[in-house]
């Protein structure tokens, strides 16, 4: 007896096997792989973080193309500990190519069809120009392009890419930011925040700040940065680095799925300044015991003087907007990188703010100002919240805090952090790619975006 029931459980689970076997290959046949992953020269921590989960239309291998160097070394690592963790490891397998004629060597061989760069900022367009060339798919880190010389070269590249059924793409995290959304949403509703004021330079109608840290944690481990992110004629300065997201917020919230123009853009003022940082410092966030010779133009004495922080007043469409980058060299324990915007109505403001009295957790406020009784309002308030946006959102509770002041209880499970706005972004890069298109919106307004932070930066540097 014990003989036949060992028989049949061997049966059993040789069954169980052989269809476990049936139903992986299926899993493959109904997700067939469409996009294999090329990544170049990836020498910022974003490149690593495209490769954070995996994707069912994206082949396990990947193709790293670039110099010999900490950089590939420290992507490396950085996949290796995707797929080393104990929780949802990932499975990536990475094929390199270390030596100085990598781009030469990627195009030539072009064994996949999506490249993927971050890295060092003055070189992507190069990058980018070369991949559209042969055939290639761009998924780029912000910015792609710093130089205001260059953005002729990405508006060629946009229209060769156009002919050559190629999309280019850039990777605009913060669109998928739980407040970020629904501040657009509120804004889209009339009857809550009426229409967005013109403004003024000193009060504009949208402002968009963020303030960032040079040395932070990323994936729980101390964030290594290349020395050569310290220099701006390598990196960009925050006119045309960090400023790419909120210029891109400006357009995405104040505009939605508007085709926007060049002629739109006004410069009104822009500002620009120094964060400064000792031996120790730089030290502490890149490993390296002495500044480059590249940094030396921004030494004074044993200081570098690093021009990371900038202001943008601008209008578009004749709106007044503002945007700001702040960088720390590191943020007070416990908190990280926050984020500031405000959008002025005619009826209401809709504020997002992450400070102390927010637990330096991103919260939105809808702030009414406007003469007539709030009771009609708070009304039209709820019934947005509680119906409209609960369809999308389940679970927003509206919470007021006194007479004309609201905030906005979301549950957790919409509060993702920065590193998995990654993940959301390349799905949403993928489906466009299954389906061969982007919105109509979404070229025209990348080249207005990094249209206003060239001019920026041309405005500041050689005209005033």
């Amino acid at each position: 007896m014990k003989y036949f029931i060992l028989l049949y459980c061997l049966v059993f689970v040789a069954c169980m096997n052989k269809t476990a076997s049936k139903d992986v290959q299926q899993i493959k046949e109904d997700n067939s792989e469409t996009v294999t992953l090329m990544t170049l020269d990836p020498g910022h921590f974003h490149a690593a973080l495209v490769q954070k989960s995996m994707y069912n239309q994206v082949n396990d291998t990947v193709y790293v193309y670039g110099p010999k160097g900490p950089d590939i070394a420290d992507h490396l690592k950085r996949i290796e500990g995707f797929n080393t963790r104990t929780e949802n490891p990932t499975q990536w397998i990475e094929k390199v190519y270390e030596g100085e004629d990598y781009l030469q060597k990627m195009i030539a061989e072009k064994p996949g069809n999506v490249m993927v760069v971050s890295g060092r900022n003055n070189l992507k367009m190069k990058y980018i120009k070369e991949a559209i060339d042969a055939g290639i798919h761009v998924y780029a880190d912000k910015p792609m392009v710093i130089s205001p010389e260059d953005f002729p070269v990405l508006e060629a590249a946009f229209k060769k890419a156009n002919e050559k059924n190629l999309l280019v793409y850039d990777i605009m995290t913060e669109r998928f930011e739980i407040t970020t959304i629904l501040q657009r949403e509120l804004s889209m509703l009339e009857p809550v925040f009426g229409t967005l004021i013109k403004g003024t330079v000193d009060k504009p109608a949208i402002t968009k700040e963020s303030v960032h840290h040079f040395f932070k944690y990323v994936s729980g481990k101390p964030l290594k940065r290349p020395e050569w992110f310290f220099d701006t004629k390598q990196r960009g300065e925050g006119l045309n680095d960090v400023s790419t997201h909120l210029v891109d917020l400006v357009q995405w919230e104040a505009f939605p799925n508007i085709i926007l123009k060049k002629s739109d853009v006004e410069i009104a003022n822009v500002k620009h300044w120094t964060t400064n940082l000792s031996k120790d410092m730089f030290t502490k966030v890149t490993g390296a015991n002495e500044f480059p010779d590249f940094l030396k133009k921004d030494l004074d004495n044993d200081t570098l003087k690093i021009k990371c922080n900038g202001s943008i007043t601008y209008k578009i469409k004749g709106k007044f907007a503002k945007t700001s980058v702040i960088w720390n060299f590191q943020a007070p324990e416990g908190t990280g990188d926050t984020h500031y915007s405000i959008m002025r109505g005619t009826l209401c403001d809709l504020i997002i703010k992450q400070g102390k009295n927010e637990d330096y957790k991103p919260k939105l406020y809808i702030k009414y100002h406007a003469s007539q009784d709030t009771a009609p309002f708070e009304t039209q308030l709820r019934q947005a919240i509680h119906v409209n946006l609960n369809k999308k959102y389940e679970g927003l509770k509206l919470k007021k805090l006194d007479e004309t002041l609201w905030t906005v209880d979301i549950p957790q499970i919409y509060k993702i952090d920065h590193e998995q706005h990654f993940e959301e972004v390349t799905k949403n890069y993928l489906k466009y790619l299954a389906e061969g298109k982007m919105p109509d919106w979404e070229v025209p307004n990348m080249i207005v975006k990094y249209y206003t932070t060239t001019e920026a930066y041309k405005w500041v540097n050689t005209t005033h």
